[in-house]
């Protein structure tokens, strides 16, 4: 009984706001407005997050060029730091808009019977697309809350790295293969996807498996 009136308690927080809220987070990691021009270009996080130090048209940054060893990695992940840190403030505003109540209530339907993890795992489903730092950070922050059990976030992970921030990486690091590919950009995204998905269910399938014997 109690739970029940606790259940009812949450969803009568669920007001415009958090739709609006989730809608807008949604947008915003989804990479739709990366190469919009004028205002609407801020709903894009990556063009929030910035870019640092770039030297004309050659793309230099903090990382540099043609560097190799730990230096390279070192310096990779450094420059990480800042988006990751502006991530976890934007997570703070829109939690406490509700956006992530209203996404549990949304990607349920959709999480679940797809990969056996909560609702609540939509934001970082979503971000994952584009980015793998930002879903990574969102995945060990619902652990961390008691969200997700240990067996979700191993299914989760597996979802997230094979084929990591599939939609990002495809246009920027394999554009020199687009216009030699016979296979236009979206169904090879597609299929990435659907590969991501039987992974995850395979460990999913192992891991029931395990519960069963123990």
């Amino acid at each position: 009984m109690a739970n029940k009136e606790k259940q009812a308690e949450n969803k009568e927080k669920i007001g415009i706001g958090a739709w609006l809220a989730l809608i807008v987070l949604i947008l915003v990691l989804s990479g739709a407005f990366r190469t919009a021009e004028g205002p609407i270009k801020v709903l894009d996080f990556t063009n929030l997050a910035g870019s640092f130090g770039q030297i004309g048209d050659t793309g230099a940054n903090l990382i540099g060029k043609g560097g190799t060893g730990a230096k390279d990695g070192f310096m990779a992940g450094f420059n990480l730091i800042p988006a990751v840190m502006f991530f976890c403030g934007l997570l703070g505003v829109f939690e406490q808009l509700g956006a992530f109540k209203a996404s549990d209530i949304l990607f349920r339907p959709l999480l679940r019977p797809l990969l056996g993890i909560p609702g609540k795992c939509g934001i970082a489903f979503i971000s994952s697309f584009t980015g793998s730092d930002v879903a990574a950070v969102m995945t060990r922050e619902l652990y961390e809350d008691g969200e997700i059990t240990d067996d979700e976030r191993t299914i989760f992970v597996a979802y997230q790295y094979a084929g990591s921030a599939c939609i990002n990486n495809t246009i920027t690091g394999g554009a020199p293969l687009v216009a030699i590919c016979p296979v236009a950009l979206g169904p090879c995204i597609v299929i990435m996807f659907v590969c991501k998905l039987i992974g995850a269910n395979i460990v999913r399938l192992i891991l029931r498996a395990k519960r069963g014997k123990a």
